[in-house]
């Protein structure tokens, strides 16, 4: 165990090994390269707390991997956003990280809004993902449990969405030529996504929560309509049944779904260091299974491989740079946990 935290969310390795962790009160965590000492980040925005909602993902943009920071580290942020007449929604925002005994953000400004901002506190999604090659900022965007807007393409809710680095629209996305909102959007018809990750070959995946029954990892396609709330392999709260996804060929299939749930929270791909026997297979983090569930990828589907029960809800898992497992707690007095091979 390496410390506790408050509602941790998210964590980020920095180039310098030091760690970032979210604490969704909106407290912006960051340790020592020792790990020995954590200091809060001072700068970071006000958040709109409760619910799901709070100070969600952290994520720094692949580029040079220098030992120690030279002045600042470029970041990014996400979390939840208060509106007018009890709205509410995600942002993403910008800026550089100043480390060093009083670690501050700087020149930090908000570049992406979900649009448009609706009422209730749940299903934010908000996970951050960078193309391997630096140039674009993928996003989810949960449908805020409000169904529809996840097959509607004039708003940003329900979607995979590929950005700029400053937030814009990217060139080339699917459905620029219907231009505002629209422009935005990779993928639609999705729940509610807490995993957002490219594999070693540079495919996207994503990882989302299904109702009473059929969370889902997909491989992200642009274009593609991946059925919610049209088709589930679960379903409705209230116990009404929902067409199953394999009842609408047309619409894409999930990679491999889940009933009864493992509630994921986020996933990776992970390297194969520590565990060879593991390299490219997906490594998941569980909440509704408390533990880690290791899946096998084959081409276009997934096969569970293994449950490792944990005895806690697990929210975040990231690999370190020497193989091993970092692993946040869900909850109040979340632990920072790392796994290693004997």
């Amino acid at each position: 165990m390496l410390e506790t935290f408050d509602e941790p969310w998210a964590l980020a390795v920095l180039p310098n090994r030091e760690i970032l962790v979210t604490e969704r009160a909106g407290k912006l965590k960051i340790s020592s390269e020792s790990l020995h000492r954590w200091s809060e980040v001072s700068g970071t925005p006000t958040v709109d707390y409760g619910g799901q909602g709070g100070l969600g993902d952290v994520a720094i943009p692949p580029g040079p991997q220098p030992l120690t920071f030279v002045a600042t580290q470029p970041i990014y942020l996400s979390w939840v956003e208060a509106g007018p007449s009890g709205t509410r929604g995600a942002v993403i925002g910008a800026g550089l990280l100043i480390p060093g005994s009083n670690p501050e953000l700087n020149n930090f400004h908000i570049i992406w809004r979900q649009d448009p901002k609706v009422t209730g506190r749940g299903h934010f999604s908000h996970r951050i993902a960078f193309s391997p090659d630096g140039k674009y900022l993928f996003l989810s965007s949960g449908e805020r449990q409000k169904f529809t807007p996840a097959q509607d393409l004039t708003n940003n809710l329900g979607k995979v969405l590929r950005l700029n680095l400053d937030g814009t629209p990217a060139a080339g996305n699917p459905f620029a030529s219907k231009g505002g909102v629209s422009a935005q959007i990779w993928s639609y018809g999705h729940r509610n996504l807490l995993g957002l990750q490219f594999d070693a070959s540079g495919q996207l995946w994503d990882l989302e929560h299904g109702p009473a029954g059929g969370d889902e990892l997909n491989r992200i396609e642009p274009g593609k309509n991946y059925g919610w709330p049209l088709v589930s392999d679960g379903d409705n709260y209230d116990g009404s049944p929902i067409p199953r996804n394999s009842t609408r060929p047309d619409l894409t299939q999930p990679a491999i779904s889940w009933n009864p749930v493992i509630a994921p929270g986020d996933f990776i791909f992970y390297s194969g260091k520590l565990w060879p026997e593991w390299k490219g297979q997906a490594l998941i983090a569980g909440m509704g299974y408390p533990g880690l569930v290791r899946v096998r990828i084959d081409r276009e589907r997934g096969r569970e491989e293994a449950r490792y029960p944990l005895g806690k809800r697990i929210r975040e898992i990231r690999e370190a740079p020497d193989g091993s497992l970092l692993l946040l707690e869900d909850g109040k007095g979340g632990r920072l946990l790392r796994l290693t091979r004997k």
